[in-house]
């Protein structure tokens, strides 16, 4: 193959009628690269010269090649219509050609043959982003025993810069959740900004998220009864979402891009996944990157209650934050505990159907304690809570009902505590509650008790407990369906100690030391299992960091795992 300088590069695409052959000259290129296969490069007669501006004008009145050039006059025109459907065409043909020719013999383990062949959506813009959808059908049940098929969504984000660009390395983003969709872009900014200078970032709505065959309260129970529904949910896990991600790398990355591998990047459940995908699939991997996603002890079977064990003393901590932040909000807090303890239902009724209790408002500490501006938005919040008479402010019940995820997301309440069991008797049996009621956290976290006694009201974390099923109306359905899956005694393994033992990928990991949702010290254990981890430890960042400071934290990563960055 050959590669050769020019100074002056526009994009066009013909039928060469001498060998039938599709020439490409590359936008904003600095080279260009004779054909091999069926990728897109510039193959003619002339094409060892070395073309300046003038040479180049010259030149494309006398070849075919740029005879469709006709009134291109300069490298800041726009190329012309004709050409840029032209150019669609035979992308099209030829990514459904190499699509279709993937290799079967680089499945991953228990990956069957699927849909590789995507349905390509339109191509927009937002400033400084192109943006292009794909759609793809997948299996239900990898492994081929349960029938069906659902949708799986992904948006490929390029700078504008470099939407010409056919040799960027691909990046996979692993959303956090579990439950939630990948990131909808308005502009280039945050860690967003940062990937495109060097990649195509690719955003997959993970299954039973946001276009991915969304999983809500209104399709949820279109599944069946309760026993159908949690059949139905064993496969939205993270071997799933992993297996997912196979069939789009081989349906999206072209072969000769880094041998068809891609570079991930998972924050917090999205970095639960990024390791089992390098347990099952390493070899599809350049890189990868997690922040706040060491998933905790992934050595043990089921970590669920080692989990809740560590948190509750940092949601300890996280409460006496707040209240030594906004100290007035002691008195407030047990003000409205108190109001809606006097309630006739021991709660305020919603117009929603959930019941506002004690408890209830104490799950503000979801995300309140733990994330980047939580504690300023937990008090404005709370101080909007009563009316200038005394009742219950509407502008407070708006946004009460917008700040949980139950009714948008049920998946993040439904399948919590199921992402951390691996083989056989790993049920987790409401390990949060279990922990919750043991004696040092009995009372405490108590909020009822904490007014008699006169003590500050504590928040609770990123927890689900049974009752969240009886106070928030949306949940309420699905309560045999939760009660299923905390029981299931056996699920799936999601890590490979052995092969991560191994590891040969480079991975790089940004650790936050004071992370109210994912524990340091339980990821220090898992560290220990997953050879070359490069990790980046600081309590400069709250678990919302790669929100908070994306941009900043991702380009940090990129340059420990490539070692630009080294570590002793």
């Amino acid at each position: 193959m050959q590669a050769l300088q020019t100074q002056f590069a526009a994009e066009v695409a013909s039928e060469d009628p001498r060998n039938g052959e599709v020439t490409v000259l590359l936008v904003d290129k600095p080279f260009i690269e004779a054909n091999e296969k069926d990728m897109l490069y510039m193959q003619c007669s002339f094409s060892t010269a070395r073309f300046s501006k003038p040479q180049f004008r010259t030149q494309r009145s006398e070849h075919p090649l740029f005879a469709i050039f006709r009134g291109f006059a300069s490298r800041q025109q726009a190329v012309m219509g004709d050409v840029e459907r032209l150019l669609d065409s035979k992308r099209q043909k030829l990514r459904q050609s190499s699509i279709a020719q993937a290799s079967a013999s680089e499945d991953m383990r228990s990956v069957p043959e699927g849909s590789l062949v995507p349905v390509v959506g339109p191509t927009v813009k937002v400033p400084g982003l192109l943006i292009t959808d794909y759609a793809f059908k997948v299996p239900l049940d990898h492994s081929g025993k349960e029938p069906g098929e659902i949708n799986l969504f992904i948006r490929e984000v390029v700078g504008s810069n470099n939407s010409a660009s056919h040799r960027l390395p691909y990046l996979l983003y692993l959303q956090g959740g579990p439950g939630f969709e990948a990131p909808r872009p308005t502009e280039s900014s945050g860690w967003i900004k940062s990937a495109v200078s060097s990649f195509r970032v690719l955003l997959m709505d993970q299954r039973g998220t946001g276009k991915s065959s969304a999983i809500t309260t209104t399709s949820l129970p279109k599944i069946g009864d309760a026993v159908q529904q949690a059949k139905y949910l064993n496969f939205f896990r993270a071997d799933s979402i992993v297996k997912d991600a196979e069939l789009v790398r081989k349906g999206l990355v072209p072969k000769d891009c880094y041998g068809g591998r891609w570079s991930l990047l998972g924050q917090s459940f999205g970095g639960f996944c990024a390791a089992t995908y390098l347990s099952f699939a390493p070899d599809a991997l350049i890189e990868v990157l997690m922040t706040g996603g060491v998933p905790p002890r992934l050595h043990l079977p089921n970590t669920a209650e080692d989990v809740y064990r560590a948190v509750f003393p940092r949601l300890i901590t996280q409460n006496q934050k707040y209240y030594a932040r906004f100290p007035d909000d002691v008195a407030l807090v047990q003000k409205i505990v108190s109001f809606l303890a006097s309630q006739p239902d021991d709660g305020f009724r919603l117009p929603s159907g959930t019941l506002l209790t004690p408890r209830t408002l104490q799950t503000l500490g979801l995300s309140g304690l733990g994330s980047g501006g939580g504690l300023e938005r937990m008090h404005y919040l709370l101080e909007s809570f009563f009316d200038c008479s005394g009742d219950v402010n509407p502008t407070f019940i708006k946004q009460f009902e917008t700040w949980q995820p139950w009714d948008t997301n049920p998946l993040y309440a439904i399948m919590q505590e199921t992402l951390y069991g691996q083989g056989p008797n790993t049920a987790a049996l409401w390990a949060a509650q279990r922990i919750r009621a043991l004696p040092e956290y009995c009372e405490l976290f108590d909020a009822v008790e904490a007014v008699k006694t006169k003590r500050p009201v504590y928040f609770t974390g990123e927890m689900v407990f049974p009752w969240m099923y009886e106070d928030f109306a949306e949940l309420r359905p699905f309560k045999d369906t939760a009660e299923l899956l905390e029981s299931q005694r056996d699920w799936p393994m999601l890590y490979d100690i052995e092969v991560l033992k191994e590891n040969q990928i480079p991975v790089a990991a940004a650790v936050y030391v004071d992370d109210m949702y994912v524990d340091y010290n339980l990821c220090q254990d898992s560290i220990k299992h997953i050879k070359g981890v490069r990790q980046w430890a600081t309590n400069e960042f709250k678990h919302s960091g790669i929100r908070d400071d994306g941009g900043r934290i991702f380009d940090r990563l990129i340059n420990i795992v490539r070692d630009s960055i080294l570590q002793e």
